[in-house]
């Protein structure tokens, strides 16, 4: 059984304490049922920012909620453009009908986990790109850092300008984090590299994603890594318009603007989502933070390479991949500027 519970019709419902109920009522009309015996007892739901449609982050989280649909033969729903006021109400209501796990798809919704999840201690929540822990909370962290380093070094490789960019939605750990490994990858070939950071305050506003890109372009800017969701085909288009480079990010975007993708941090959210649906339905789910890397190809790699990419460059990043892999090239805590970071080190 799949539910798709619209933000739309929560909304239309005004009163947050009527709105469970009635959401219930109003959505009972778009349910899609599917028969699976195996999956019997086991419920799981995602909140999601944005929009399932956003070819990137959102898109890869409703995957993931299908494909434990497929595998495990769960019971599914879901909820989409959950608005940060919103996301209290949105968890409760799935953990108030039975949801095993209900999983928050992104790190903007940590404050909200933490204030539901001790209501609910049957109820499993997982935060993707999550910063928290608890006795049944999981994080689920791809691990930005390392796929934003390899994308520093091609960046670096490829500027004309020496001037960088990190374009995302909202500033938390998890863009911090994807900031830092760019940096690091940037510097790694060009010690004085400049690298600007901007954030919109919106992941899906297709309008301020292109008017940050533009802002960027004209300061000098002529290589953006973004990581957006509804509004990255916006940022990457403009890229190819006013003839600059960028990457993709969590889904292979090379074919959004192949003038202009260099390549981009895939990140199988899906795949990710469904080992630790697995580990819950097992009962083998901890209070930790799961943390993937590109050890694991399948789930954190790079995309397809745009024919921009001169080959020596190409193979260098793939060189980079393989020393991570091989431990010999980590990142361990450490501090810089006085902020707690993490570290690029040789073995």
């Amino acid at each position: 059984m799949t539910k798709n519970f619209s933000r739309r019709q929560f909304l239309l419902y005004g009163s947050a304490t009527f709105a469970t109920s009635l959401l219930l009522k109003a959505c009972s009309n778009q349910t899609q049922t599917s028969t699976s015996a195996d999956g019997e007892g086991f419920k799981i739901a995602i909140a999601l920012p944005g929009v399932i449609t956003d070819k990137a982050w959102n898109q890869s989280g409703y995957e993931g909620l299908n494909l434990a649909k497929q595998k495990l033969g769960a019971e599914i729903a879901y909820v989409e453009q959950v608005a940060q006021a919103d996301q209290t109400e949105a968890l409760t209501d799935f953990a108030r009908r039975g949801y095993n796990v209900v999983i928050a798809h992104g790190g903007q919704f940590d404050a909200a986990v933490q204030q539901v999840a001790s209501q609910f201690p049957k109820t499993f929540f997982i935060a993707v790109n999550g910063s928290i822990k608890g006795e049944n909370i999981a994080a689920l962290r791809i691990d930005h850092l390392q796929g934003s380093y390899l994308c520093g070094i091609i960046g670096a490789s490829m500027t004309k300008a020496n001037k960088l960019a990190y374009l995302a939605g909202q500033e938390f750990a998890a863009t911090q984090e994807e900031l830092r490994g760019f940096e690091l990858g940037a510097k790694s070939v060009k010690p004085n590299i400049q690298i600007v950071s901007t954030f919109t305050g919106d992941w899906n506003d297709v309008a301020k994603g292109k008017e940050a890109t533009l802002a960027l372009i004209s300061s000098g800017v002529d290589v953006i890594y973004q990581w957006l969701d509804n509004a990255s085909a916006a940022v990457l288009q403009t890229a190819s318009d006013k003839g600059i480079y960028a990457f993709g990010n969590t889904k292979d975007q090379l074919d959004v603007a192949p003038k202009a993708v260099l390549t981009s941090a895939v990140k199988r959210i899906d795949l990710a989502i469904v080992y630790l649906a697995e580990l819950a339905k097992q009962k083998q789910l901890k209070g930790q933070i799961y943390s993937i890397g590109l050890e694991r190809p399948d789930i954190l790699s790079l995309g397809k390479f745009g024919t921009i990419v001169p080959e020596p460059i190409k193979q260098k990043a793939l060189t980079t991949k393989q020393e991570i892999v091989d431990k010999k090239i980590t990142f361990e805590n450490c501090k810089d500027g006085g902020k707690d970071t993490r570290c690029m080190k040789k073995a």
